[in-house]
């Protein structure tokens, strides 16, 4: 049977979120099974739990915020992502602040987190969202096309396609396929940091985004190169940074995907459309469980490899 996943132990994080610039405490904790992934704001006068799910997004601009009455904890998606990659079903994550921190930009440290607590195997069948029907959001004509699509597949891979009118982007690889059940995540695709462009950086903070960025936790561009001084971790680092939120994005789902994602030029906002699309028709998934290991999807049935 495939078995549901959880730590073993806690692990706690400090740093600062990328938007607010303010300094957050995380500590993830184990949970029983069926309780799915839940943040804790306990910095409240009372802590609010807010649960993860498609619903729960309220906000997509530049992140995945969810929320829960008054209380939000924006940009979840690289720890969401670090969750998928290794089948974490069910996750307690206290937080100080409104903001996960970013750490150094990917979803590596959080993968690092993760393993270190240990994954413990529980006593009940995971439950995996099987995608039966194609489903398909788009947006704009030409130059502005977007769109996001789902497809029946056993097994779960993504590709995605970016497109930038950049010199250092267009020098790199722009299209990225993965298959988790063949790849290995943490090598492949955690490790891959968000970016953004310096001619930016004055807009959005005056907007009060970006406060906490910096070379240390992105990839930064002027108008015709890198500036980290150590270059990127991987040829296409752009594109498989646009994996990583996808995998983040579409595991606010509450329940690991069994299905093919495609998407053009997507982003937080498609991804949670395209879940909301999903759910809306009952009848292009269903809930599945695997009593025999061999009737899995390759490489589903094994703890996710370390680095």
């Amino acid at each position: 049977m495939i078995l549901q996943r959880t730590l073993k132990t806690l692990t706690k994080a400090v740093g600062v979120g990328l938007h607010s610039g303010q300094r957050v405490e995380l500590t993830l904790r184990p949970a029983p099974p069926d309780t799915g992934i839940v943040f804790r704001r306990i910095d409240l006068p009372e802590p609010v739990d807010i649960p993860v799910s498609a619903e729960a997004v309220s906000d997509t601009r530049l992140a995945s915020t969810i929320s829960c009455g008054g209380a939000k904890v924006h940009t979840i998606e690289h720890l969401m992502s670090a969750c998928c990659g290794l089948g974490i079903d069910n996750l307690r994550v206290d937080i100080t602040a409104e903001e996960v921190p970013i750490l150094d930009g990917s979803a590596a440290s959080f993968v690092y987190l993760l393993q270190s607590a240990g994954i413990e195997l529980q006593k009940a069948p995971k439950r995996f969202i099987r995608v039966v029907k194609p489903i398909e959001v788009r947006e704009g004509v030409g130059r502005a096309l977007k769109w996001a699509r789902l497809e029946p597949y056993h097994g779960y891979k993504l590709s995605f396609e970016i497109e930038f009118d950049h010199p250092a982007v267009n020098a790199t690889g722009q299209r990225v396929a993965f298959d988790l059940g063949q790849g290995q995540y943490a090598r492949e695709i955690a490790r891959a940091r968000t970016f953004g462009f310096t001619r930016d950086v004055e807009t959005m903070r005056s907007h009060g985004l970006a406060l906490g960025g910096g070379l240390d936790n992105a990839i930064v561009m002027d108008d015709v190169k890198v500036l980290n001084a150590d270059g990127l971790r991987y040829a296409d680092e752009f594109a498989k940074h646009k994996i990583l939120d996808a995998m983040g994005d579409l595991y606010i789902v509450g329940r690991p995907m069994l299905a093919a994602y495609s998407a053009y030029r997507s982003g937080h906002a498609m991804n949670n459309q395209l879940l909301r699309a999903l759910l809306a028709q009952p009848t292009a998934y269903d809930i599945v469980t695997f009593e025999q290991d061999s009737r899995a999807p390759q490489g589903f049935a094994q703890l996710a490899l370390g680095w």
